[in-house]
């Protein structure tokens, strides 16, 4: 196919809208439109780890949290956090704290909660890439940014960044990809449905590229709020 339900050819991403500082409570935090996924990411931290027996005196735990709120799927969803929430927490922790430098904080935590507060397909993607960036907001040293997006095959075609609708396809295959930027690793990588090994190999690169996509957005995002003299190459 040329164009897909919602106009986009399949290597187009769905608008992304950023911005940063919005919590003012908070060390840092980012709000982020992507199609009709909306989410808030906030960071509190680095602070003293209670209770202490849960601290590493070696770096800072990083508690990533993913919750939905109740209103952000049209099935009103309940405020206590499911095994779907939970799962989702713990592998984009690891995957931001890769960036962070968390041995420059032992014995501290950092706390990363993001909010989706409407949904339509890609919101783990979508909330990674928003927690990233408030995680830079907030000043924390970093190697650099998480850059997320979901990957898949819908109708027949591979694609990028499924809608709620391709995700519903008849064939279809949902992957979240995360990578790291700019060292270009792969940071987080879930796929939901079966693929051959071609389309499994066409995919990854297409998450790379979509990756680029992404990071470009986010450095953009950086610095409007903190411009800088000269050229940022990477």
């Amino acid at each position: 196919m040329s164009t897909r339900l919602d106009g986009r050819k399949k290597d187009d991403l769905r608008p992304i809208k950023i911005e940063l500082g919005v919590v003012k409570s908070a060390a840092g935090s980012c709000y982020l439109e992507w199609g009709k996924n909306t989410v808030v990411a906030t960071v509190h931290g680095p602070r003293p780890m209670f209770p202490k027996h849960l601290s590493n005196s070696q770096r800072a735990v990083v508690d990533y949290r993913y919750r939905m709120a109740p209103f952000s799927v049209s099935d009103r969803k309940s405020p206590v956090p499911g095994k779907r929430d939970k799962e989702i927490s713990l592998v984009s922790g690891f995957a931001l704290e890769s960036v962070i430098m968390t041995e420059k904080f032992p014995n501290t935590v950092i706390n990363v909660n993001t909010l989706i507060l409407s949904a339509d397909a890609g919101t783990r993607v979508a909330a990674l890439t928003a927690a990233s960036l408030a995680c830079a907001d907030a000043g924390l040293p970093m190697k650099g940014l998480v850059s997320a997006v979901a990957i898949g095959r819908a109708n027949g075609d591979l694609i990028y960044d499924l809608t709620k609708d391709e995700e519903d396809a008849p064939d279809a295959v949902d992957t979240a990809i995360a990578i790291t930027m700019p060292q270009k690793e792969i940071a987080l990588l879930q796929m939901d449905g079966f693929v051959n090994k071609d389309d499994w190999k066409k995919m990854v690169s297409m998450g790379f590229s979509a990756a680029e996509k992404v990071y470009a957005l986010q450095k953009n995002a950086l610095l409007e709020k903190y411009p800088v003299n000269g050229d940022i190459n990477e």
